[in-house]
């Protein structure tokens, strides 16, 4: 984590008074932001509804908030309902390719270079067409012509008004919150903590959680309960008494760390890499000889869809599902059922 995403969260010191020199800049991207929106709003600036409807999974913040394993619950519990799911992606970090060209289909066999980390991810862990690009407009209209879904879901794009939604979902980090509620880049913030109230859910993260009596607290948090090893192998965490390494490159490694231990690992040292950090053997070298009593190498599911081809028996995954109270999951689908409807 940079000094820069240090100070965005700071209770005190004086780091979190040095984003003040940045206002200028945080004054010309709220001028921009505010007017690109408003002429979404007005009308100027053109959007074009599309044939199914499409649900955002988003944010107003930088930085993880758990939308990927969210945007896997939600597409499950579609296609529980019998309902046929596209999602789309902005894919970032996926090289460009005259072979594959965007938009771009998420195959799974495909090199996560291709498809970058959370839509690979996603791919491997549901059975519906993933697609990237950065016009998500071009992206939805090629994975309609395609598969002809009945719904489609976008992994974030909360803010990319030319793409017609007709459902919004807001992920906030229950820790975390809106840090010290600045715009960007003086702080966290795409936009404004009003946005919120003009979307039609939002969802509070309030981390690792567990079940209790029938009930589960909160409406939404995440859950690990086994170790996935490179082979495919799962592991039951509580067999699992070893020396744990966290590595990471993700936007909220700290929520990694807690889940871990609340699930029972025995962490003994971490290393943090920035959000969609490209993995090499080389960084693995390092951390080996700066921890050379640890006896396994843990990481997330979406750092392991780019170690595969190097990673080695001592390497785990922690793959984390979502967990939903039955209140949040009748209302999306109270809300998902009045678009599919209107459609």
């Amino acid at each position: 984590m940079s000094w820069l995403e240090r100070s965005w969260y700071a209770k005190s010191g004086v780091s979190r008074y040095l984003v003040w020199f940045l206002l200028p800049l945080t004054v010309l991207f709220w001028l921009v932001s505010t007017c690109r929106r408003w002429g979404y709003k007005k009308g100027l600036l053109k959007t074009k509804k599309f044939d199914v409807p499409v649900v955002v999974v988003g944010n107003i913040s930088v930085g993880g908030t758990g939308k990927t394993p969210f945007v896997i619950y939600l597409t499950q519990l579609l296609e529980k309902k019998g309902l046929k799911v596209g999602i789309v992606s902005r894919g970032y970090g996926a090289d460009k390719s005259s072979l594959k060209p965007f938009p771009r289909y998420v195959n799974t066999i495909d090199d996560v270079k291709l498809c970058g980390d959370e839509p690979k991810l996603i791919a491997n862990r549901t059975s519906c067409p993933v697609y990237i690009g950065s016009d998500r407009t071009a992206v939805i209209n090629k994975l309609i012509k395609d598969h002809k879904p009945d719904i489609v879901i976008s992994d974030d794009g909360l803010q990319h008004y030319k793409m017609h939604r007709d459902v919004e979902v807001a992920l906030v980090d229950g820790s975390r919150r809106h840090g010290n509620s600045y715009l960007l880049p003086m702080g966290p913030l795409r936009e404004s903590p009003q946005r919120l109230n003009d979307v039609d859910c939002t969802v509070l993260n309030r981390g690792f959680v567990t079940e209790t009596q029938g009930r589960l607290f909160p409406d939404y948090g995440l859950s690990a309960s086994r170790l996935l090893s490179f082979d495919g192998s799962l592991h039951f965490i509580k067999q699992e008494q070893r020396r744990v390494h966290l590595v990471s490159g993700i936007g909220n490694p700290d929520r990694f760390l807690d889940t871990a231990k609340s699930a029972g690992l025995n962490v003994v040292s971490t290393t943090w890499f920035g959000d969609h950090h490209q993995f090499s053997e080389s960084d693995f070298e390092e951390l080996n000889s700066l921890n050379p009593d640890t006896d396994i190498v843990l990481m997330t599911e979406k750092d392991g869809v780019k170690c595969t081809a190097f990673a080695k028996d001592s390497w785990y995954m922690l793959p984390i599902d979502a967990v939903i109270s039955s209140s949040l999951e009748q209302q999306l689908e109270q809300l998902i059922n009045e678009k599919l409807k209107q459609n």
